[in-house]
């Protein structure tokens, strides 16, 4: 899965590089876990900020739409264990955000919410059964179903809001949310396997900033304002992108483990993913920076399919190389990092971190060629989460090393010497 280009992304991370400056410490980062928490479980003595809040909202969106496209497509493949085990899967987050929501709006509002969800994940179903089927008139009545939830879920945040989410947008949201969701599952249905990928990764993505909108009307003005700043948007950045990481390479060893028809499709969505990660690390260290972490992420990536691959042919010879590489480049990208980041991470810590990473990925893929998918759904669910603290550590590093290394203050810099700094990465 060799990859080359630069993504559209690139240009938000500088734009972000040049708001750390004010914003961030330039000490070294807190030490890196090496075994996953769940977010937003990870400070038991103290509340979770609304910034966490938020940034939980977001994962637990983004998660959502990955969950109810693969619990779609399992029952259009006919694959109803695996649906069931992404159907079981995607009832947990929807308690997780409705538990979420009760800790910002209480108990009453909750409920409400989870009723509602619920409905809209009944309907989905439906729908994959009637493209299952080539039943029209099922697709149908469940579309019109849709509709109907998609006004009253916009409506349910426009009042949790109080007006702050505008009737309009919170519509124009949810119609695409649900759009996205259905015309997937339609180019799956008809073995259309890069329009799939497309939207099933548009839909991550749109469904994860969509978490940001909520939270950001959902919260005091205050509270608000702060996830505007760019410590916060690095850390969403940073979580979106890693998590996507997470779910489309699981979605590939998938493919890899069944020989599926979609496999080219879905490594070139995970190309595209790692494509946006190097123009990150382009933003904020520069084009060779970027050409080596690049090459050890795309080395990692394909090392795990190779493990995959072996695990389904039942080549332990093989299995037991892609793991011996997949280990040695745990050790490289954490010694690059820490060389990014002038040991503001460190390279022992990461490379545990990665380690874990790189267990729980296999793990899911060995549970998914043994059809556990029970087993698969929760390894897959704590790799997600992983990446969610792991963005945490990044962010806090990454945006230290880039504050530490632009000039400080508008009267030294002249203002304008800034866009010169943002230009030139």
């Amino acid at each position: 899965m060799r990859i080359r280009g630069k993504g559209r992304h690139g240009r938000r991370f500088a734009i972000l590089c040049l708001g750390l400056i004010v914003t961030l410490p330039t000490g070294p980062a807190t030490a890196l876990p090496p075994r996953p928490t769940p977010a937003g479980h990870d400070h038991a003595a103290a509340a979770p900020s609304a910034g966490e809040r938020a940034l939980r909202l977001q994962a637990l969106l983004g998660q959502h739409s990955v969950l109810a496209a693969e619990f779609m497509r399992g029952r259009i493949r006919g694959d109803e264990n695996f649906a069931q085990s992404a159907n079981a899967a995607l009832g947990r987050n929807t308690d997780a955000m409705a538990q979420l929501l009760g800790e910002l709006l209480g108990a009453a509002t909750a409920k409400r919410f989870a009723e509602l969800w619920q409905e809209h994940v009944v309907e989905l179903f439906t729908y994959a059964g009637g493209l299952a089927d080539q039943d029209d008139a099922v697709r149908a009545e469940a579309r019109e179903e849709l509709l109907e939830y998609e006004q009253d879920l916009a409506g349910f945040f426009v009042g949790a809001s109080h007006g702050r989410l505008t009737t309009r947008a919170a519509n124009s949201a949810m119609r695409m949310h649900v759009d996205h969701l259905l015309d997937q599952a339609d180019a799956y249905a008809a073995r259309d396997y890069p329009a799939a990928d497309r939207l099933y990764r548009e839909s991550y993505r749109h469904t994860y900033d969509l978490g940001g909108t909520v939270a950001a009307a959902l919260l005091p003005a205050k509270q608000a304002a702060a996830l505007r700043t760019p410590i916060w948007r690095l850390r969403s950045q940073l979580g979106k992108l890693l998590a996507e990481h997470v779910v489309l390479v699981e979605d590939v060893t998938r493919a890899a483990v069944t020989a599926g028809p979609d496999f080219s499709a879905a490594g070139q969505t995970l190309n595209a993913n790692t494509r946006d990660l190097a123009s990150a690390m382009d933003s904020m260290f520069g084009a060779a920076a970027a050409r080596e972490f690049q090459s050890l992420w795309a080395h990692h990536v394909d090392q795990v399919v190779a493990y995959a691959a072996a695990t389904a042919a039942r080549d332990s010879a093989r299995r037991e190389q892609a793991r011996a590489s997949l280990h040695a480049v745990e050790g490289r990208l954490a010694a690059f990092l820490e060389g990014a980041t002038g040991k503001r991470l460190r390279s022992t810590s990461l490379t545990d971190a990665l380690l874990a990473h790189d267990q729980m990925l296999l793990r899911h893929a060995e549970a998914f060629a043994a059809k556990e998918y029970g087993t698969a759904q929760e390894m897959a669910s704590e790799t997600y989460d992983h990446m969610y603290e792991l963005a945490r550590l990044l962010a806090g590093a990454f945006g230290a090393t880039v504050a530490a290394r632009l000039p400080v203050g508008g009267a030294a810099t002249g203002d304008g010497g800034m866009a010169g700094v943002v230009e030139r990465r």
